[in-house]
């Protein structure tokens, strides 16, 4: 990969995006909290999905302040159905140092920027050169399959030395032909991986402006590009999770304030698949009262290493016991972070 090459490839870039970009609610502006925002929801999730929540977000919590004071709770209603919840608590933690190291301005340097909590690499050069038209490249796997394909690089991207390679070849191509211009550049290579050089399926190398500089599309091969290690497999945890009812309310709990799905609301359960009998028997442990067995539900939840399979028991109990806290239907719809792995155990409404 010769960063010279760039040289003509960076100005085809810059002259397709603005014909070709998506109209997406982050691109309206280039203020620094949006765009971080944005970044941070568009990590492991779809674009499609991430639109309400970003603007349902900014509706709650309009600027850097509101975040640094928001409640945990409500915080974490913001962002049940995202996933990844770290991430939501790593913007806030970011919030609160803007707001107390540098008054609540977005710090405007990369090592800055970088520095802060749940900001990587990726991140930082985003809202740097987004933001700031600075000269950082933000390398993700949209990034990757673009390079690796234009100059038919067989290296493993998941190797950390050949990323820092493709970043430190694109510095150069940004510092030397964008022309001032890297927050455009950023975008256009970006929107090029997102919408033609596509990463399920067939690329669509005849709308791709660098169709005649790309070396796997020259050799018919662009599929074999980007080069990954192989995936191990999830593992497969099987739960028997209960919905304990008492009159209207449902009961739930608080999770442990480390590991998955850390310090947010969670139904009770117990580990293995029990069948409705043993459910029912193994209920009584909590001191629920008399129980009764309104219906029985597999589901199933992926997360990025592990797979739940859940049997959903649905009990109606006599007794509340203060081991949990008992919510309404509609305060757990309301205000209520309940994950999406727990959530779709819920009956459906009558």
């Amino acid at each position: 990969m010769q960063p010279q090459q760039l040289s003509e490839i960076i100005p085809l870039l810059l002259a397709w995006f603005p014909e070709h970009a998506r109209d997406l609610p982050w691109r309206r502006d280039r203020e620094p909290y949006h765009v971080w925002l944005s970044e941070i929801m568009l990590q492991q999730t779809r674009v499609e999905a991430v639109k309400p929540y970003y603007q349902r977000f900014l509706e709650r919590l309009p600027d850097i302040g509101a975040l640094a004071e928001c409640e945990p709770d409500v915080l974490m209603k913001l962002w049940e159905g995202l996933g990844y919840y770290s991430r939501a608590r790593n913007l806030q933690r970011a919030a609160q140092r803007i707001m107390n190291e540098y008054h609540g301005e977005f710090p405007r340097s990369y090592a800055e920027i970088r520095a802060l909590p749940g900001i990587g690499d990726y991140t930082a050069g985003a809202v740097s050169s987004i933001c700031y038209d600075l000269p950082e490249p933000a390398v993700d796997g949209n990034v990757l399959r673009v390079m690796t394909r234009l100059f038919a690089d067989a290296r493993c991207t998941d190797l950390p030395a050949v990323k820092r390679d493709i970043r430190e070849t694109l510095r150069t191509g940004y510092t030397d032909y964008a022309g001032g211009h890297c927050g455009m550049l950023t975008q256009a290579i970006m929107e090029l991986g997102a919408t033609v050089c596509v990463p399920n399926g067939a690329p669509h190398c005849g709308d791709c402006p660098l169709r005649g500089f790309c070396a796997a599309n020259a050799e018919g091969n662009a599929q074999e590009y980007p080069v990954r290690k192989e995936k191990k497999a999830r593992r497969h945890e099987d739960l028997t999770v209960y919905i304990l009812q008492c009159g209207d309310e449902i009961a739930v709990r608080r999770r442990p304030d480390d590991g998955l799905l850390a310090g947010l609301w969670e139904l009770p359960h117990l580990d293995g698949a029990r069948d409705a009998q043993e459910a029912v028997r193994d209920a009584g442990q909590w001191q629920a009262g008399a129980a009764e067995l309104r219906s029985v539900r597999k589901r199933k939840h992926i997360f990025t290493h592990i797979e739940w399979h859940m049997t959903c028991v649905h009990l109606t109990v006599t007794k509340k016991p203060d081991c949990f806290t008992w919510v309404t239907a509609s305060r757990l719809a309301r205000d209520t972070a309940l994950p999406t792995a727990f959530r779709i155990c819920l009956p459906e409404p009558e």
